[in-house]
């Protein structure tokens, strides 16, 4: 029951606590990434977004709001060319975003940290932790989006592929964007190839959660099926919401979060 008190006074007190300020890293001859950073305990907390998304989204401020109640350390950030990152977001690679998520561990936290992906961040935090296995605490996966650019662009009509190869654009379609799809440049595609993983066993022994909407219209729940049947790590929970959507940002999905993340945060504190 006390965990039960702890997600209601959560709630109750979000909407009252002072939020943090933006922050900039800088880098040697690279674009200024964007961030916002409480301190608190460890393990922290680090919100890797989705696709064309920032950290203002709904999800990167409950987080924020939870670990600041719960007095741990949290960090949302903005990849190259997002949000109030500087950068070209057309210009990008999935690459240029591991290696921003690399720099953020490196530069930003201490000690290991729980990373949250949400969709393409979700693919990230795998990267992430496979290159930065000492950084890496715990995962959590909502909608996972891992090599969903790629797998998406190989089954699409080969007419609709030789296109695409002729104009140098893709328009992936998603209600998620003013336009109502994304331009990728096809050498954003080629370029994701290298990082795809879900064709062999990764290499991933922390605890892992994935949380996948059954009614995600851009991203298919069996990904995180797929993601869960890869990793090597033997201490994996799927979860599936049957009225989900792709952006998991209703209060109940919010709860869900929270708890997972109240839960995991138990784990590790009592292990260590």
């Amino acid at each position: 029951m006390e965990n039960v008190g702890k997600h209601r006074s959560w709630l109750r007190e979000a909407g009252l606590r002072q939020k943090s300020s933006v922050q900039y890293l800088n880098r040697p001859d690279l674009p200024k990434l964007a961030y916002q950073r409480i301190k608190g305990k460890s393990p922290g907390v680090v919100f890797l977004p989705g696709l064309a998304s920032n950290m203002n989204g709904q999800k990167a401020e409950a987080l924020e709001d939870f670990c600041k109640s719960l007095g741990h350390s949290y960090l949302r950030f903005d990849y190259t060319g997002c949000g109030a990152s500087e950068g070209v977001w057309e210009e990008c690679t999935l690459g240029t975003w591991k290696k921003d998520v690399l720099t953020v561990l490196d530069e930003l936290t201490e000690g290991p940290q729980i990373l949250v992906g949400s969709s393409m961040g979700g693919w990230l935090m795998l990267l992430a932790a496979i290159a930065r296995p000492e950084k890496t605490a715990a995962l959590i996966g909502i909608a996972s989006a891992t090599d969903h650019f790629v797998t998406a662009f190989k089954s699409l009509p080969i007419e609709v592929r030789k296109e695409t190869e002729e104009k140098g654009v893709w328009k992936l379609v998603s209600k998620h964007s003013e336009e109502g799809f994304y331009n990728m440049r096809l050498e954003f595609i080629k370029e994701a190839e290298n990082h795809c993983m879900l064709q062999s066993p990764i290499p991933v022994t922390c605890p892992v959660r994935l949380i996948h909407g059954m009614q995600d219209q851009d991203v298919p729940w069996h990904v995180s099926m797929q993601v869960a049947e890869r990793v090597l790590s033997t201490d994996v929970d799927v979860v599936l919401r049957k009225h989900g959507t792709h952006r998991m940002s209703e209060k109940d999905d919010l709860k869900l979060l929270v708890y997972t993340i109240d839960d995991l945060i138990d784990k590790l504190t009592t292990l260590a």
